[in-house]
């Protein structure tokens, strides 16, 4: 067994660049080294250098015609010294030769490239002392006899020069100089020790081989044997005459030794699998079923000729009487409406043509319908189409993923009610039909009144199980028409349909009152939470969603401000004017926080999954970061976090300045004045360079902008910090006007040594649109789907997709919103790679100086 403290030297060969990196990053991360080349040229050269030391070979098979090059490797991974090297052939298509290949060489596996992630798994199983376990496997399958040949040749030095080679290389031989000779050698033979192979020879003085070929075939007790002619001629006509006497095979006497045996391993295999049907159906079973999937054949016609036992479990069928020989059509395919247009999988079956992970419905024995992908390929025997080889697998359970996927991407996760994005794009819909039908609509905006108190007083879990009661009792008492979603931390929307404003207002006071008698017990004492109501109606003709939207708001703020827990119907003579000296008030103060540096910035650590002991998770938070500053070396990584201080003192977060921030046009001030001060702040902490990494958000305007790139590199030379301690956060959600563009000053800034992170994913779909789009390193988990994952299975789900997502293209990933020690476990388990969150640390107010902690180790250690 190999030393585990030595890396294990592997040679990939792929062709394609963008496979040969995805293999590499998943066999690098599992500690191998990696030694990758480009053709099967390069592998050969690569090969009979004697001083690569290597443990393994994973070849990534092509898709077209083999090639000679492809050839020489197989020849040469069957000679000293990689005879017994183990090899993995990456292929989604493997053609009868490679099969065969494989089945005569010891530690050798076939992985499907859908499941390439299995490749590092097969690696360790064939690297491992169980691997003799695959090649025990094999000689079970295998016929415990020598193959025998009978070789017959009216030339004395080729029978003699033949019978040599193949006795060494394991095979029975007689020999015969004429086809009357050989012919009654084959029948004489005992019933127990036939002939499995004869290779004839095809000019002979009496008779020419081919007759020897129709007397084998047509006799039943030599019916068995195998034919193949060799010759030292080419002539299509001897091919022809060979082929159409039963011949299976032609060789040819000037072809190398390698090539002449590899055909006849070929043949030998067939032997191998054909003798005798029956005894072998179970064990051919076996085979089909090691890749997972149902595996059945039709002929040219349709009709089903073999199913795998996976395709009966799939259908649910008990055996394969009621299908073979009737259509598969018939007996698979499932349609709502009886009609099978379109069906590409059906005019595939018998032609040739390939089709490629088509999705459609079969049918189980039940009557439901099962989702399945299908490989189709066509099936030729002798160059002539025999029918299609169907491969597919039951995709229910990622279909439920993707439809759990997509109610997330509608729903909040804690409440189950429908959320911001999908509420904003049902309201454009409904005004438009309202519009159209000149049914009147409205919108109620519901904001909590004093809910932080109880957050911060009773807990988290306290103000989500307040969350939770009021969006089942708004559900419970909502009419059938009307749909409600929570579109912020305390914040519910409801759209009515069909009302006047005087139903409207009615509505909006009775999901108020009901509101009213809503308690949560809480561990000291029982918390009720009363809302204002915010009542618009969509009574002007020209009017947007986000006009509607906007005028609900502002109808809270005055709701809110007349005392709270009122309704308040939006009025637009008076009140707009009164929401617009809101929103001039906060703009006023944001620009004069930009202009006095009113502005606040925390730091909250990121700390590496490896520097978590999961052995010795502490109960209390923040106890992780004080272990990480006395035990790390001195490289720490934060994120900046800003807050506005107001004129009280008190901070505001930025949820309370961004809406107005992004309004009137002050983000990329913002982001800059961000940058600038978290430069500041590392240059004057006195840290030693490059030992502390900052993430800082920038917003989607920032990237839209001229300036902000050339602003932020002068910046840094400014302060003198390594580009390569910087990664700019940008969100999902964020509005990215011209993706060319962001994708420009991302490119220009990496270039210089600065990362990239892609912040809140899978906050949306555009999450994998954006992660294939943008040049990131990094890739932020949503932390609605982190918190949640000790509650449930479908958040874990979730975020091992995307963890795993992430790290096929070569991301690190960071999970965020880690409150517990259970969500640190799971985090593992799902092999994410940093976290962040109260658990670990609370934002920090100050950054904290690396000289100042080695300094306290120190003191500590004395």
């Amino acid at each position: 067994m190999p030393d585990t403290n030595t890396k294990q030297r592997i040679l990939l060969v792929e062709e394609s660049a963008t496979l040969r990196y995805i293999l590499g990053k998943l066999l690098q991360k599992q500690g191998f080294e990696l030694l990758a080349v480009d053709s099967f040229m390069s592998a050969i050269d690569a090969l009979q250098n004697v001083t690569l030391n290597l443990d393994g070979v994973i070849v990534g098979w092509p898709n077209y015609e083999h090639f000679d090059e492809s050839t020489q490797l197989l020849v040469l991974l069957d000679r000293e010294p990689y005879s017994e090297m183990p090899v993995i052939l990456l292929s989604n298509d493997a053609e009868v030769e490679l099969l065969n290949w494989m089945s005569t060489r010891k530690k050798t596996a076939l992985v499907p490239w859908e499941n390439y992630q299995e490749v590092s798994t097969s690696l360790h199983t064939l690297l491992s002392p169980g691997s003799e376990q695959v090649e025990e496997w094999r000689q079970t399958f295998k016929s415990d006899k020598h193959t025998r040949v009978l070789f017959v040749d009216d030339s004395k030095s080729i029978r003699t020069y033949y019978k040599r080679l193949l006795e060494r290389n394991g095979y029975q031989v007689e020999s015969a100089e004429s086809v009357k000779q050989a012919y009654d050698i084959a029948i004489n033979q005992p019933v127990d020790q036939p002939f499995d192979i004869a290779i004839v020879d095809y000019f002979m003085p009496d008779e020419n081989g081919y007759v020897l070929c129709q007397k084998l075939r047509d006799d039943e007790r030599t019916e068995n044997i195998r034919t193949a002619v060799i010759t030292g001629t080419y002539l299509d006509s001897v091919i022809r005459d060979c082929l159409q006497a039963g011949a299976v095979e032609c060789m040819f006497k000037n072809e190398a030794e390698e090539l002449f045996l590899a055909r006849l391993s070929a043949m030998r295999r067939f032997i191998e699998v054909q003798n005798s049907i029956e005894q072998q159906r179970e064990r051919l079973q076996a085979i089909l079923e090691s890749v997972g999937e149902g595996v059945y054949g039709v002929d040219n016609d349709g009709q089903l000729t073999f199913v795998n036992h996976a395709t009966l479990n799939v259908l649910g069928a008990e055996n394969d009487d009621s299908l073979l020989g009737v259509s598969a059509l018939n007996a698979l395919h499932y349609t709502d409406d009886g009609s099978y247009s379109n069906d590409q999988l059906r005019d595939a079956y018998g032609k040739d043509a390939k089709l490629r992970c088509w999705e459609t419905k079969f049918k189980h024995h039940s009557g439901k319908s099962i989702p399945v992908e299908c490989t189709v390929s066509p099936l030729k025997l002798h160059g002539k189409q025999d029918g299609s080889v169907i491969a597919f697998r039951d995709i229910s359970n990622q279909k439920l993923l993707e439809e759990k996927l997509r109610w997330q991407a509608t729903h909040d996760h804690l409440t189950d009610l429908y959320n911001r994005r999908y509420f904003e794009s049902n309201l454009e819909k409904e005004i438009k039909d309202s519009q159209r039908t000149g049914i009147m609509i409205a919108m109620v905006y519901i904001d909590l009144d004093r809910f932080k108190y109880v957050n911060d007083t009773a807990g988290h879990e306290t103000g989500d199980r307040m969350l939770l009661e009021i969006s089942r009792v708004l559900s419970k008492i909502l009419r059938r028409s009307d749909v409600i979603a929570r579109i912020g931390g305390d914040e519910f929307a409801i759209l009515l349909k069909n009302v006047d404003p005087a139903l409207a207002v009615k509505l909006a006071n009775e999901y108020r009152s009901a509101l009213n008698n809503i308690s949560v017990n809480g561990v000291q004492q029982n918390y009720h939470v009363h809302a204002s109501f915010g009542v618009a109606m969509m009574d002007d003709e020209n009017m947007t969603a986000g006009d509607l939207l906007a005028n609900a708001d502002i109808a809270c703020h005055i709701a809110k401000r007349m005392g709270r827990n009122q309704s308040h119907l939006y009025d637009q003579s008076s009140d707009e004017r009164n929401a617009m000296g809101t929103e001039l008030g906060w703009s006023s103060r944001i620009r004069a926080a930009l202009d006095n540096d009113n502005f606040v910035l925390h730091y909250q650590p990121i700390v590496s999954m490896a520097d978590i002991n999961l052995n010795n998770l502490p109960a209390q938070d923040g106890a992780i970061w004080q272990s990480h500053l006395s035990d790390n070396d001195g490289a720490f990584h934060y994120e900046v976090l800003v807050r506005m201080r107001g004129e009280g003192g008190e901070l505001y977060y930025p949820s309370s300045f961004m809406p107005t921030a992004e309004r009137f046009n002050l983000l990329v001030e913002l982001d800059m004045w961000v940058v600038e001060n978290a430069l500041k702040q590392v240059a004057a902490s006195d840290n030693p360079t490059g030992k502390v990494t900052l993430s800082i958000n920038l917003s989607g305007h920032s990237l839209d902008d001229d300036d902000a790139q050339s602003n932020i590199i002068k910046l840094i030379q400014k302060y003198n910090v390594p580009p390569s301690s910087i990664v700019f956060e940008i969100t999902e959600t964020s509005a990215i006007a011209n993706m060319e563009q962001a994708n420009r000053f991302i490119r220009d800034l990496c270039a210089i040594g600065c990362c990239f992170s892609l912040d809140d994913f899978g906050s949306g779909f555009c999450s994998f649109a954006q992660l294939k789009n943008l040049p990131t390193s990094l890739v932020k988990i949503d932390g609605q789907f982190v918190k949640n994952m000790a509650r449930g299975a479908t958040d874990r789900a979730i975020v091992t997709a995307m963890n795993d997502v992430a790290h096929s293209l070569g991301r690190y990933t960071v999970a965020e919103y880690v409150e517990s020690p259970e969500v640190i476990r799971l985090l593992k388990i799902c092999g994410v790679d940093k976290v962040q969150g109260n658990y670990i640390s609370r934002p920090l107010t100050e950054l904290p100086c690396v000289n100042i902690v080695n300094l306290h180790k120190r003191a500590s250690s004395e």
